[in-house]
């Protein structure tokens, strides 16, 4: 497949690869300033917070300096109809979304997109901020802790890419297959006159954005890049790629995850991978460096003990293949630094094939949220000094496991967290929470 998969043809030149958080956040707002024609961002959530309301700002001076700009910003309509979590009332990001633009001279577009008809079912995952001729790639949103905006900071990858074709398909794809369905609906609307979609409509978008897919003139030869969308198991191009980059490695890979669940098919190739003689470098955060880990000096809540489930997860895959970690094809490199959390995702094969994605390469994303993602596809290794020199800088604050018995059993977890995780095995409750966590 990997042979057959066109794609756009890149100059080696056209890549840049920023490494910290803050510097993703300068170059956002550089872009913002420059863009001239068109601005589409696509996140998660864009958060009413103090780096959330720059960028929100930003955007605003955009448009008002230059009201002819076409200005698209897509967030998940769930989550940016809630507060955060264990914020109770009415909340959420959308009533700045309202306050901000309703008063503006020159209003932009926020879209809220309901994947599914419940968060908890599937969200808006597709990535990709595009200003003119430039996309930016990055798994983050955009609020304090993805841009750095004080002391704490969560960890990510970010690429730059000069490519007009690139910036036109991922637009193309969005006004296409998101902003013109009926489904997605102004998150600006006044709280007195808003019209939602209807529930049909909302129940039925998913079947549409597993159509979705980006249009672009291929080439199969040279340096390129291939933009991929997925939703759902059945007909996901992108969960087809990771396996097809996975099967046909014939030396090496190097993954990124945050949240170590791999669906039982990823486990396989893996498996398989190790079983040839491959070597496989996996990179994923400590449970201290998860998004929802909770220090013990802090009040537990049930979210909490999901950081536990997923380490658990690891120390069963780490167990099964030891064998691999003694010999040296296993190397799982866990990632911890003070109190950040890490986010990265993405495969890299050979040196020669890399994946960069927002897909945290679990059940969820597998069949539940609509994801996409970027193969870059480097026949002429102009790139591979690059890759290495990020590969390293991730490399930076892990630790290497080499044995899985370094992983901490339930018997160690702090009283509630065991409270919780046995009651879900006696409710046998894991089989399911894995495939929506």
């Amino acid at each position: 497949m990997l042979d057959k998969l066109g794609g756009i043809a890149l100059p080696t030149d056209a890549i840049r690869w920023l490494l910290t958080p803050a510097a993703l956040k300068a170059e956002l707002l550089k872009q913002i300033a420059n863009a001239k024609r068109a601005i589409t961002l696509a996140a998660l959530y864009l958060e009413d917070d103090e780096a959330g309301r720059e960028i929100l700002a930003a955007l605003m001076a955009a448009k008002a300096a230059r009201p002819e700009l076409d200005i698209t910003v897509l967030v998940d309509f769930h989550r940016a109809r809630r507060g955060l979590i264990g914020h109770k009332g009415d909340s959420g990001n959308y009533l700045m979304y309202q306050k901000v633009v309703n008063s503006a001279e020159h209003p932009i577009n926020i879209l809220g997109v309901p994947v599914k008809s419940r968060e908890f079912m599937g969200v808006l995952h597709l990535k990709g901020f595009i200003f003119d001729d430039t996309v930016i790639f990055s798994g983050a949103s955009l609020n304090n802790i993805y841009l750095h905006q004080g002391e704490k900071y969560r960890f990510d990858r970010y690429h730059v890419i000069e490519s007009a074709p690139l910036a036109e398909s991922m637009r193309q794809m969005i006004m296409e297959f998101i902003v013109s369905d009926r489904a997605v609906t102004s998150l600006t609307q006044d709280k007195r006159t808003e019209q939602l979609p209807e529930k049909n409509d909302v129940r039925s978008l998913k079947q549409r954005l597993a159509k979705a897919k980006y249009r672009f003139s291929a080439t199969k030869t040279g340096n390129r890049v291939t933009p991929v969308v997925g939703l759902g198991r059945k007909k996901n191009k992108l969960n087809k790629l990771v396996i097809d980059l996975v099967a046909q490695s014939q030396q090496k890979l190097f993954i990124c995850t945050p949240y170590f669940n791999p669906p039982y098919i990823l486990s396989r190739a893996l498996a398989k991978h190790l079983r040839k003689g491959k070597r496989i470098d996996i990179v994923v955060g400590d449970k201290t460096a998860n998004d929802f880990y909770i220090p013990p000096e802090e009040t537990f809540s049930t979210i909490g003990a999901l950081p536990y489930m997923y380490e658990q997860s690891l120390r069963k895959f780490a167990k099964r293949q030891q064998w691999a970690i003694d010999a040296g094809l296993l190397n799982i490199h866990l990632w911890k630094h003070d109190r950040n959390s890490y986010h990265l995702k993405g495969i890299s094969a050979d040196d020669r094939q890399h994946l960069i994605t927002g897909s945290n390469l679990n059940p969820r994303a597998w069949a539940l949220d609509l994801e996409n993602g970027l193969l870059l596809q480097d026949d002429t290794q102009a790139w591979t000094e690059q890759f290495k020199q990020e590969q390293e800088h991730i490399l930076e604050h892990t630790e290497r496991l080499y044995h899985y018995s370094q992983i901490e059993t339930l018997n160690n977890y702090p009283k509630a967290v065991r409270k919780i995780m046995n009651r879900i095995r006696r409710l046998r409750a894991d089989f399911l929470l894995r495939r929506i966590l």
